[in-house]
Formats: structure tokens, sequence, C-alpha cells
């Protein structure tokens, strides 16, 4: 966990002298849609004792319906450690978003399971899905054993795994080959993978074939090849999902998505939604795919509640979406923007 810090009234963050702070990550965007509309979430991380940002950030969970459990580091010096900053901007129009990660020092460095009970969490309390992020996989050797060591455990109590690449350059520099192994057996044993043609393909070395043309439809086909390419490699996996996004100006962007269920292919070819504030759509759609999962839907509702949910993040100034219950979200795939009374 940590916090971003967003310039108000979507200002560049250079010219600024007033801005907002929200507690974020990527795993409990993603788990929003799940704990907002009522099902029970619990969030596995690590905390700085004392510090007044961990505690906005357990406050913030809270108020999300989230539980959470991990280790109070101590800060140690001021050059110790603290939670991570994200400063981003919404950007607006012709200008687009900028983003800066601030990751050092950050205590989720040092994510360890022997600060957890895993065979109460998973054993006893039970849990139906286990949620991993790339970027948490990749953050330190430390975090890629805790990752490794979370998805063991999920897989001996029979819990579904969903591993969501998000690829990191900066990440991967100088350790690919130690990563990619752990990306590697992770992957071996999830159910569910979520990745664009680059995770898949920069995580993994598995390449696609060459799409034919460029555009939306190039993607999709490309992408199609590539998870057929994929699901050889990762035969375990019986969900494979991406999101398409092409950007038409900073608040105009053409969303869609593409999922393969068993050998059923469902593609949501791309359509025109409004961006208050991009940031979080991705994981608003794992989220929203997730939720359909456990819900027990037919496959072909899983992607499009997952659409709706990454485009109602879009809309909200947070880094995820809160939706109020499940009409909310069919309404916006529907396109039916009326007012309700």
């Amino acid at each position: 966990m940590g916090v971003r810090i967003t310039p108000v009234n979507g200002q560049p963050v250079h010219s600024s002298n007033l801005f907002e702070m929200q507690a974020t990550s990527a795993e409990t965007n993603v788990a929003s849609i799940a704990s907002f509309l009522g099902m029970p979430v619990k969030v596995l991380t690590t905390f700085v004792k004392g510090s007044p940002v961990a505690k906005f950030i357990k406050s913030n969970l809270k108020s999300r319906h989230m539980d959470y459990e991990g280790p109070e580091v101590p800060q140690g010096d001021p050059w110790g450690y603290r939670h991570q900053f994200n400063i981003a901007d919404s950007g607006f129009g012709s200008r687009g978003p900028r983003v800066q990660n601030d990751r050092a020092g950050e205590v989720g460095r040092t994510l360890n399971v022997k600060d957890f009970d895993l065979e109460r969490i998973f054993g006893k309390e039970g849990v139906q899905i286990v949620h991993l992020s790339g970027l948490i996989a990749a953050l330190s050797p430390e975090t890629s054993t805790f990752c490794l060591e979370i998805a063991r455990a999920a897989k001996k109590h029979g819990t579904r795994i969903s591993f969501d690449l998000n690829y990191r350059a900066s990440f991967w520099k100088g350790r690919a080959e130690e990563l990619r192994k752990n990306f590697t057996e992770i992957a071996s044993v999830a159910d569910i993978l979520i990745g664009n043609e680059e995770d898949f393909q920069l995580c993994f070395g598995i390449e696609g074939p060459e799409a034919g043309g460029k555009g939306i439809e190039a993607d999709i086909e490309g992408f199609r090849g590539l998870i057929t390419n994929v699901k050889k490699s990762f035969p375990n996996a019986s969900v494979f999902a991406t999101t398409l996004r092409q950007v038409v100006s900073t608040n105009e962007h053409l969303w869609g998505a593409v999922m393969l269920a068993g050998a059923e292919w469902q593609v949501i070819e791309p359509r025109k939604i409004n961006v208050l504030d991009r940031i979080g759509g991705g994981d608003g759609f794992v989220g929203g795919l997730l939720y359909g999962i456990l819900k027990g839907w037919e496959a072909e509702k899983w992607p499009q509640f997952g659409w709706a949910t990454g485009a109602l993040a879009t809309t909200f100034l947070t880094d995820y979406a809160q939706p109020a219950d499940e009409e909310m979200v069919w309404s916006i795939w529907e396109g039916n923007a009326r007012v309700k009374r």
C-alpha cells in the first residue's frame, strides 16, 4: 500500500500548489469492486509502525469495507522505511497524464510469509480467489519469494489464483533471469492470467504471430494468436484476459476487452468512454472480471461486467471504482446514463 498525490482540477504537478492524497495500490484497486459490492476482502500488506501515513491507509481500507493484516515495521532512522508515493496528475484534453513513482525505502519490499499464518488464512478462513500483481512479484527479491509462497499455499488449499503480470522494465532491470523463473512458476499454477501482449512477451519470451495490419482489429487478432501460444505454455490456466484501449484524447478513449475462457473467446469491441482520470481503469476491469467469476455467472458476463467496472473507475478521481450496486455497473454496460430517481 502507498499513497497517490494528485494536483486538483486536472493541473500538472510542476505548476500546482494544491494537492489531494489518497491511499492506493494495484491490488486494492482490483479488490474494491468486490468489497463495495458486499463480498469479504482481505489485504495482506505491511505498515510502517507509528506512521501517520500508515494510519491514513488503514482508515481508507476500513472505509472501503476491507479487512487487512500485516506486520508493523519500525521506520528506523529518517532514511528508513516509508510507504511509497505515486505522484500523478490526471491530464486534460490533449495533455496526457504524467506519473512519477517514488518507491525509495518502500516498506512493502519487506513482505515475508513468515509474518502471516497461511494455514489459518487459506485453510480455516477460506479464500476463493487470491489476486497477485506483477508489480509486487517484481518489487524486490523478498516480495518475489512472498508471491511464490502465497501461490503455493493457495494451490495447496484449492484457492484459485489470479495473476496480473503488470510488467515494468525498471523493476526487471538486472533481474530478468530471476524474475522470469519466478513469474513462470506463479503462472504455471495460476487459474486466471491477465496481461497485454507486451506483458506476456516480456515476462515469458512467448512471441505471438504478427498481426496483419494496424488498429484495434489487428490488436485483437494479435492477442488471439499470442494467447494460443501462452495457453500451450500454461495449460493449467483456464482464463486469459486483456483490455484494449485506444486514446483519442485524455478524456475520450475507445475501451474494449478480449477474454479466452476454456475454449470460448469473448471479444468486446472498443466503445467510446469519457474519462475523468484513467489511472485504475485496467485494475477496475480485473476487479469486475473476478467478481463475475466469484458470482458464478456464465463466462460471457465476466468481461462485460469487467469492461463496465473499468469504465466506471475512469469516472472517479480515486484510483478505484466504488460501485453502489450491480445495477450501476450494468447501466454503464448498456450505455444508459439517464438519471436514476
